[in-house]
């Protein structure tokens, strides 16, 4: 499982400031499209990888801040958001699907 969390976390690293994507679409590009919730898994255990790894860039598939309540506080993802100019109402990124980061178009297949 380390190793699928390192992975994880080398796609979230590439995720450009003012994007998101979802669980799903990672868990899909690493060629485990059932593992979104591992994702998530990797994602609320990411404050332990060294370096810094974007987890708020990461939403589900809909668009909604779901992991916000790992983050300390709950306005602390949405914030980071905003920092990156990202609009978020109640919870959910505005205009999502213009925002959205698909690894597999944007990375190609992974080695």
């Amino acid at each position: 499982m380390e190793d699928f969390f390192t992975r994880v976390y080398e796609v979230v690293r590439l995720i450009p400031p003012g994007r998101v994507t979802s669980y799903g679409a990672i868990a899909a590009y690493l060629g485990a499209p059932g593992a979104a919730r591992m994702v998530g898994w990797a994602m609320n255990a990411s404050h332990h990888s060294p370096g810094f790894v974007p987890a708020h860039r990461v939403v589900n598939r809909n668009g909604l801040l779901t992991g916000k309540h790992h983050f300390g506080s709950p306005a602390v993802m949405q914030e980071l958001l905003e920092n990156e100019g990202v609009r978020v109402i109640d919870d959910h990124v505005d205009n999502f699907s213009c925002l959205f980061w698909d690894p597999v178009k944007e990375l190609g297949e992974p080695d």
